[in-house]
Order: C-alpha cells, then structure tokens, then sequence
C-alpha cells in the first residue's frame, strides 16, 4: 500500500531487497495511463522497491518541480518515465528493458 512521504511522493514498499545494481528507482506516472499502470505492476511483481510521482495529481510548485524532473530525463514529456540510479531512463512500458536494466 502506498504511503505519503515527506517530498510528497509516494513509496511503494516491497518485500524483496532492489539488487545492488539497481540502486533508487524513480518513476513518473499520469493516473489515466494504462501503460503507467502497466509498469507499476511490473516492478511490484519483480519485488523491487521503487518511487513515484503521479504528476496529474500534484499541485503547484511540487507539480512544476516534477514536470522539470521528467522534460530533464524524457524531452518528450511522455510517460511512463522510469529513472534508474539517476543514470539510466526508460520511457513507456519496456518489459525486457526494465528487467534486464534490474538484473531480473
């Protein structure tokens, strides 16, 4: 279940510990997204522990801070937006890609 941190984003605590590899995961989502959906779905059933911003759903200077977060990484502006260890950005629902960037 969800929880609201103090950043205000929410943290998807996992029961399997991320592999070393993997290091902090970021992911930016809308809420109507299926494919946002999609890969939620795929990082809870891979058992990693990850973040994310639904960026419909914030407000302000958080929704501002976060719309810069993602045009850094994806100039496109499209989601889903998955940041790994801040080096490596996937963009979409990219199964094999964001299991093999996750050493699963």
């Amino acid at each position: 279940m969800p929880i609201l941190s103090r950043e205000g984003e929410y943290r998807r605590m996992a029961m399997v510990e991320i592999p070393a590899k993997s290091g902090h995961i970021m992911l930016y989502t809308l809420s109507t997204c299926h494919m946002c959906q999609k890969t939620k779905e795929l990082l809870d059933n891979l058992g990693v522990e990850y973040d994310y911003k639904c960026v419909d759903h914030l407000h302000g200077d958080e929704r501002e801070e976060a719309v810069q977060e993602v045009k850094a990484w994806n100039p496109r502006y499209t989601f889903p937006t998955l940041i790994i260890d801040n080096q490596k950005c996937i963009v979409g629902y990219r199964e094999n890609e964001i299991k093999e960037a996750l050493g699963k």
